[in-house]
């Protein structure tokens, strides 16, 4: 194996903010406490009999720490079986082997779930060390030393592979809600920088105007022009740096910026005979700005999309808007099958890009079937989620 690349796995960190105990913590202590007990009574080839099922019991208390103390954990409890095997290798001439043990691949899964890179290199040499001692202890051949390894090492993968699922899918996550604050980072640009746009225009129409005018009117709209341009100027570069050049291509640069008056648009693009009937139905008695405006737009098309693609049945979507002096609510409800959403499929992410949106403009997004049958989305936003 590569230098290079075994510094990198030993250099990888461990899991932050593992979970605490939960109860199924000690639904999992019980059970194997009482797979112990029923062991100890049911079994008469069990050596030394309920004294090794007081070991198990007491070890089994380790899985409550399990995630904490991946390393720390699973070297007890493996030490420990390494210790009762020798000693009933000694003692009575064979090993304890004792069914409820197998918590012990538990630990092993948690290492390597939990664990930092360099955990789960020493974990290894414990669980190699394990190993070996219940070879020594109860050689049966080559076939059941292979089969061990293959259980004993199992846990191992499929734990390396959950954590790294899980990772990628946290990335997942932030590249769309890093994605989606670079599409609200335009659209303030845009919406700003019209307004502002339209100062410099008219603070220089008024210095032309005011050279017939007092020489105080003169300064005030010099300094107007001045201080508007400085903005437009510092806006376009703090929103540059914001964009990713790669994401945004030309088109969409130029494209104009859509708000309620194209979310009417979304029910034309539907085609009859190609899925449900879109109706929308917009009553705003509040000023609703662009940036708000563009916000409601990409969740009722994102909420559209997902009823076409995905909604089983479904012949009609409802698209509400509806506001008032404080708020905006945008409400989309399919009829088709109370089922899972696409907004919950790992390739989708698109409630979460939408919760992000409604969030930073301090708004609220609920998705999820609705009371009667289909699918709802929810989105509230305040009117002054422009500034």
């Amino acid at each position: 194996m590569p230098t290079g690349l075994v510094s990198s796995l030993l250099a990888e960190p461990a899991v932050a903010d593992a979970p605490r105990r939960v109860w199924r913590d000690w639904v999992l202590v019980g059970a194997i406490s009482t797979g112990a007990v029923f062991e100890a009574i049911f079994r008469e080839d069990l050596v030394w009999g309920p004294w090794s099922m007081v070991a198990v019991v007491l070890l089994g208390l380790t899985l409550l720490w399990r995630r904490q103390r991946p390393l720390a954990m699973t070297a007890v409890s493996m030490g420990a079986f390494i210790v009762l095997d020798q000693v009933a290798r000694v003692v009575d001439d064979g090993p304890v082997e004792a069914f409820s043990s197998v918590f012990l691949l538990i630990h092993v899964y948690a290492l390597f779930r939990w664990g930092s890179g360099r955990q789960c290199a020493f974990g290894l040499l414990v669980i190699a060390g394990a190993f070996t001692s219940g070879m020594i202890v109860a050689w049966t051949g080559f076939g059941d030393a292979i089969g061990g390894a293959i259980v004993l090492l199992f846990p191992a993968v499929l734990g390396a592979e959950v954590r790294h699922l899980v990772q990628r899918r946290d990335r997942d996550r932030d590249e769309v809600k890093a994605r989606e604050r670079e599409l609200l980072a335009r659209d303030l640009h845009d919406t700003v920088a019209h307004h502002v746009s339209a100062i410099a225009v008219q603070a220089q129409a008024g210095r032309v105007v005011g050279l017939q005018r007092p020489e105080a009117a003169l300064d005030a709209l010099a300094v107007i022009e001045a201080e508007a341009s400085r903005t437009l100027a510092e806006m376009r570069t703090i929103v540059g740096t914001l964009r990713n050049d790669q994401l945004e291509t030309p088109a969409a640069e130029l494209a104009p910026q859509a708000g309620l008056a194209e979310i009417r648009q979304l029910a034309e693009t539907s085609v009859a005979g190609t899925g449900p009937r879109v109706d929308v139905d917009i009553r705003t008695s509040g000023r609703v700005g662009p940036t708000v405006g563009a916000a409601l737009y990409r969740v009722a098309q994102e909420a559209i999309t997902n009823a076409r693609r995905h909604a089983l049945g479904a012949t009609q979507v409802n698209v509400t808007v509806d506001s008032d002096n404080t708020h905006v609510r945008l409400v989309v409800v399919d009829d088709g099958a109370q089922q899972h959403s696409v907004f919950d499929a790992p390739s989708g992410y698109g409630l979460i890009g939408m919760t992000e949106r409604a969030e930073l403009l301090g708004g609220t997004l609920r998705a999820g079937p609705s009371d009667v049958r289909g699918w709802r989305v929810d989105a509230t936003i305040p009117l002054g989620g422009t500034t």
